[in-house]
């Protein structure tokens, strides 16, 4: 694992000096782009578009375009807007966990602590779950600032949640929304039992990516020069009436339901 941030925790007076580690890793298929006639791989290439020809990487810089003139960025420049966020994750509030919507969750990672952190590490760690509070603060990441969301995880890591500005949320007031209409009781007694039918506490390693291993399957199947049967699903019917009872009392009447009560 490649660190992709070095600096500090900061609480009150308190700093915890971290390395920032990527906690997640793609469980998709690295599928190759083809060219359809000759399987040949696409290449993408960064091109100057007046001169046609291909750039190096160690040549390209960044810039801002203002009145038709481009404001290139130097690395001073990025660290010189926010010196102090680009080195320390400065707490600003303590909150509830349950208080953060998920609907801000963008990516997790892991902090790690560095020499002479290890104390208060595992201090910061046994504070935030005896008080079931998350650490709320801001720092930039690659050129980027973030909000930062610091809670214990397995009680043996600090994980940083990067969060969504509120402003990157967009508004749903366009979306066709049903009316506030209350559902009839018994129809809503009956969704209540079917959601405590299969209720249970959240196990993480029970839902696994089959896609991807069906998937594989099918392309050693075709490696084998073996064909394919597709088995076509329902389409979804539209604009139909729904008898929700009817659905509602077949669904309590399901194996998986009777199993989970």
């Amino acid at each position: 694992m490649k660190a992709i941030w070095n600096g500090a925790i900061g609480f009150g007076l308190v700093n915890i000096p971290v390395k920032i580690y990527s906690a997640t890793e793609t469980s998709k298929l690295d599928l190759d782009m083809l060219d359809k006639s000759d399987f040949s791989n696409i290449k993408f290439k960064r091109v100057n578009e007046k001169t046609g020809k291909e750039v190096k990487w160690a040549n390209i810089v960044k810039g801002f375009l203002i009145d038709d003139k481009y404001v290139v960025l130097e690395d001073e420049d990025y660290e010189a807007a926010s010196p102090e966020k680009t080195k320390i994750l400065g707490i600003e509030h303590f909150v509830k966990e349950a208080e953060v919507d998920s609907v801000y969750f963008e990516t997790p990672y892991f902090l790690e602590p560095q020499k002479n952190g290890e104390n208060a590490y595992r201090l910061l760690i046994k504070a935030l779950q005896q008080t079931k509070m998350v650490g709320i603060g801001t720092f930039v990441l690659r050129d980027t600032e973030a909000i930062g969301m610091i809670r214990p995880y397995n009680d043996d890591v600090l994980v940083l949640n990067r969060l969504r500005f509120d402003q990157e949320i967009r508004d749903y007031k366009q979306l066709k929304i049903p009316a506030k209409k209350a559902p009839k009781p018994a129809e809503l007694k009956m969704a209540k039992n079917l959601i405590e039918q299969l209720s249970e506490p959240f196990d993480p390693t029970f839902y696994k990516n089959t896609y991807s291993e069906s998937l594989l399957k099918i392309i050693k199947k075709k490696a084998k020069g073996k064909s394919v049967k597709v088995k076509k699903s329902e389409p979804a019917k539209q604009g139909k009436v729904i008898d929700l009872m009817a659905q509602l009392k077949a669904s309590l009447q399901t194996p998986k339901s009777k199993n989970a009560s």
